[in-house]
């Protein structure tokens, strides 16, 4: 699953490294940068509610229906192209939405980078398992700490810049990374498109590593490619459905303020940046995903008690152990390299499992918001939370065995 003789890291990949590090963090910078500002844009023209709404559920529909799109895309374009053309639709997408005159195309500009950044997610383990096959844990962890991070800094200074120059110009300096992103997909696609005709010319055509549309159908009658899609679909789900209701459920069952509810939202985040850091390796070295499995659900289902029981006793407990079972996401990443052997698996894989998760996610802030107007109040809405953690349950249990898609496969169905 991994290399057995490890290269230095830097050695003939130093680009490559570059490139997932700048293309990690353009995917999630182009995501965080616009809410912090909606005040300051309704000054400029009317942002209706309704607006407001589209753009917080747009991210995973977008990612689903683009997950689904990204490994036909993959097989016409190949991993390098793929790319830099979604690094380009960002940089337009962050322009266009940056220059909006009105509340439709901000809405269209947007979409149009959730568009692409639903692409680039399913590109990045791939891109790991291709050029970093014996360093898939350290990789991970570089990316996966690379988009926490990009989580946090343009909330920080989204404000702050728009306040100094204005909106426009604070929406679109992201651009200038995603701009910067291209340039190590350019060469590696250059170098790719060489080797590829080099090898082509010489008859060694079986070297160049072809796709087949078949990959991504055979997904779906595999046990391992169907748990890590919900392992994926529970961490999705506690982080939108968190990021849409916490405050709120805070602020009515916890009685604290709405800028304390803020806090301890931002502390729900912060508690995904150590576990980026720590995930991929103590899975890679320590294989401890049956572990961390374990952790998830019981840190997740402890701060959903913590919510219903005992809520202003420890409301910054509860939160801080909630916000450790999305520990999921980093884990299901780095497992996507290590339950594949070949390039077109990690690629189908990693379509089917967060096109399917985001897919999921994505009915669960609406729909928890419906089960509160309906009931009048939190209880079950979190009751339906603690089943979504518990079914990371047996996920860990398929999750944890050391085999590949192609090994299902092949175990179950013949030659992959």
């Amino acid at each position: 699953m991994t290399s057995s003789s490890a290269r230095p890291l830097w050695r003939g990949r130093a680009l490559a490294l570059v490139g997932i590090v700048l293309f990690a963090f353009s995917l999630r910078s182009a995501v965080a940068s616009l809410s912090p500002l909606f005040d300051h844009i309704s000054a400029d023209f009317d942002l209706p509610a309704a607006v407001i709404g589209l753009i917080g559920t747009a991210p995973p529909v977008c990612y689903a229906v683009f997950g689904l799109l990204t490994p036909a895309l993959e097989r016409r374009f190949g991993l390098e192209r793929l790319a830099v053309a979604a690094m380009i639709v960002v940089t337009l997408g962050l322009i266009a939405r940056s220059l909006a005159p009105n509340s439709g195309l901000l809405l269209a500009g947007t979409a149009l980078v959730f568009a692409a950044v639903g692409v680039g997610n399913i590109l990045l383990p791939p891109l790991v398992k291709r050029y970093f096959p014996d360093r898939i844990g350290l990789m991970t962890t570089v990316f996966s700490t690379t988009m926490a991070a990009a989580t946090f800094v343009p909330p920080l200074l989204a404000v702050p810049v728009a306040d100094a120059s204005d909106w426009h110009v604070s929406l679109g300096l992201w651009a200038v990374f995603a701009l910067v992103a291209m340039i190590p997909w350019i060469g590696l696609a250059v170098r790719r498109a060489s080797a590829d005709r080099l090898a082509s010319l010489s008859g060694d055509d079986d070297d160049i590593e072809q796709t087949s549309p078949r990959a991504f159908g055979r997904m779906w009658r595999l046990p391992i490619a169907w748990a890590l899609l919900v392992g994926f679909a529970v961490s999705s789900t506690l982080a939108y459905t968190s990021f849409a209701w916490l405050p709120k459920i805070l602020v009515d069952i916890a009685g604290v303020t709405p800028a304390v509810a803020g806090v301890l939202l931002a502390l729900f985040g912060f508690m995904g940046l150590p576990a980026s850091l720590a995930v991929p390796l103590l899975v890679t070295r320590w294989n401890a995903t049956r572990v961390l499995f374990a952790v998830a659900v019981v840190t997740g289902l402890t701060g959903i008690a913590g919510l219903l029981f005992a809520p202003s006793a420890a409301p910054w407990l509860w939160v801080a152990l909630l916000g450790l079972a999305p520990l999921l996401f980093p884990l299901v990443l780095v497992l996507l390299g290590l339950r594949t052997r070949t390039h077109e698996g990690a690629v189908a894989l990693s379509g089917f499992v967060q096109s399917g998760g985001y897919a999921i996610a994505a009915l669960f802030p609406v729909g928890i918001g419906l089960l509160h107007d309906a009931t009048d109040s939190w209880t079950v809405p979190l009751i339906v939370l603690g089943c979504v953690v518990a079914a990371a349950i047996p996920v860990g249990v398929i999750a944890a065995r050391p085999h590949t898609v192609e090994d299902d496969w092949e175990q179950r169905h013949g030659a992959w």
